[in-house]
């Protein structure tokens, strides 16, 4: 744990969290995740932005820095995957993380490619550069060796800590994109196997296929479906959960104003939970979380994120940073703790948003 991290930590005790977990979980100590012998920090650095692809570009320099002080500041864990900027957003970690090496967990994911054959779902998009591009799910066993290689030297890094197949393949059995991730795995190119975006039943053939450590899905205060079912059956077969979007995208910052515009190649500024009347929705929730925030002295993105990593059967969150500034923000999330009561007032807030924009 570096420096920053441990002052956090420090901190944290200093303001009355306790080392033990008790009846909560502690929001700062490091997470077993599943079965496998990975730990990784509560908030993990999400690097999708990083990659420049459907944000609207991004700064290099920015993105190396935003890395580096998430590191310095305690949230070691780093998660990316192949498909950011059709490899760089690897690479930006890559250069971020060097010298670094022994402090951090890298988290990559395999299985949409662009440049290989094979693979299901062909979806027609444009690249970080604005060339049209065709993106597959491909995990078979040809491809994600090759997937693998690639994403080891454009990190500079001799093992993946946690290696996770990014969506589900239809043309492809799910026994032998596991095998293929076993073998990875006993040659010590990866040290433990995820998946992302797999619903239940998908879940429990890749578990019984393989020791699986983690599911990567999407959730927030907003977006709850997985409490239905993934989420206990991930509790069964003691599958880590690393979840993705908890701010919505920004949603739940409360940085997206009525009037916030988004710059061309920025997906958000289509997407159905950015149109006026939802933000006025979530603007209004936030509105009533306000006094947990102020009571903690945080911001509404610090109460969301504590939010996020103490519901049951969570083990961390994806969130993401654009620069030094908003990586130090999002650290601070993990220097109070919510009380059981705030968690239930907080849900409670975002009831009828929640409800309201998923029928959207």
């Amino acid at each position: 744990m570096s420096v920053g991290g441990r002052g956090m930590l420090v901190k944290a005790r200093r303001n009355g969290m306790s080392s033990d977990r008790g009846s909560t979980l502690n929001v700062f100590e490091m997470r077993q995740l599943g079965g496998s012998e990975v730990k990784v920090t509560p908030v993990i650095f999400g690097a999708w932005a990083v990659g420049g692809w459907m944000w609207g570009g991004n700064d290099e320099a920015d993105s190396i820095a935003a890395i580096q002080a998430s590191i310095e500041h305690g949230v070691t864990t780093i998660d990316t995957a192949a498909v950011y900027g059709q490899g760089y957003g690897e690479e930006v970690v890559g250069k971020a993380i060097r010298g670094r090496r022994e402090k951090v967990q890298i988290a990559t994911k395999g299985g949409m490619t662009w440049d290989l054959p094979g693979g299901s779902d062909p979806w027609a998009t444009q690249d970080r550069d604005g060339k049209d591009v065709t993106i597959r799910r491909n995990s078979s066993p040809a491809t994600l060796p090759v997937e693998c290689e690639r994403s080891l030297k454009r990190l500079g890094i001799d093992a993946i800590d946690l290696y996770q197949v990014h969506w589900p393949d239809t043309t492809t059995p799910v026994e032998d994109t596991m095998a293929a991730l076993v073998k990875l795995k006993d040659q010590g190119k990866i040290r433990a196997i995820g998946v992302s975006n797999y619903d239940s039943t998908w879940i429990r053939k890749a578990a019984a296929a393989s020791p699986l450590a983690s599911l990567q899905p999407p959730y927030s205060l907003i977006q709850r479906k997985i409490e239905a079912e993934i989420l206990p059956t991930c509790r069964e077969l003691n599958v880590g959960v690393i979840v993705y979007s908890p701010m919505e995208r920004g949603l739940l910052t409360g940085s997206v104003t009525m009037d916030r515009t988004f710059p061309p190649g920025d997906h958000r500024a289509g997407h159905k939970f950015f149109k006026p009347e939802n933000r006025k929705l979530a603007l209004d929730s936030l509105d009533r979380i306000r006094p947990i925030a102020e009571k903690h002295g945080v911001t509404h993105a610090q109460v969301v994120i504590n939010w996020t990593i103490q519901v049951p059967g969570i083990t961390a969150a994806l969130v993401g940073a654009r620069n030094a500034e908003q990586a130090e923000a999002n650290a601070k999330a993990l220097t109070f703790q919510l009380s059981p009561e705030e968690c239930a007032e907080m849900r409670a807030a975002f009831d009828g948003t929640s409800a309201t924009l998923m029928a959207s």
